[in-house]
């Protein structure tokens, strides 16, 4: 059985679970998310904890078990606390920011790159070469984050262009000189 499946949920105060058939609704501080749940998975609010069953240990009912319990499990910590990806900018001349709820980007282009919150996501620009994307949904946090990285990725030979905090970028030699 999924172990990551068979662990209970624990809600914690502050935070409503609701079930209706196979949506899930969680409450928080931060809002409210909803998510549709498979049909083969069965979802229980039993005391503080929410319980994820599956019905047999076919082939997708085991590979639904653990998502499903993983997202429910997502949507109680996004409602919580909120999920928050950080991207750093490399390269001479490139910077970004912030005018109302707009974000410039200066990325080396003819024209500057501009990038709007929206409702769900919020951007932030401490300094110049870091921007701080934060959201309730793991899911479009992660996409928006994606989507700004992809204005310019970085580049393998200077490294130049948008990352993740802490992400590795494979280097290439330049071109080697004329052989003897």
């Amino acid at each position: 059985m999924s172990r990551i499946g068979r662990k209970p949920i624990v809600i914690p105060a502050g935070v409503e679970v609701t079930v209706d058939g196979h949506n899930v609704t969680v409450k928080g501080p931060k809002g409210t998310l909803n998510s549709k749940i498979h049909p083969l998975i069965s979802v229980a609010v039993e005391g503080g904890e929410v319980k994820v069953t599956r019905p047999n240990d076919e082939k997708e009912a085991r590979s639904l078990h653990g998502l499903s319990r993983t997202m429910i499990a997502n949507m109680v910590e996004g409602v919580t606390n909120g999920f928050k990806k950080e991207l750093e900018i490399q390269g001479v001349g490139y910077r970004c920011q912030k005018q109302g709820k707009d974000l410039i980007l200066t990325l080396g282009y003819s024209h500057p790159v501009v990038v709007s919150d929206t409702d769900d996501i919020k951007i932030e620009s401490p300094d110049p070469l870091k921007i701080i994307i934060t959201g309730i949904d793991k899911q479009k946090v992660g996409q928006f984050a994606a989507e700004v990285r992809e204005k310019r990725p970085p580049e393998p030979y200077k490294g130049k262009g948008i990352r993740y905090v802490g992400e590795y970028v494979i280097r290439k030699e330049g071109k080697a000189g004329k052989g003897k």
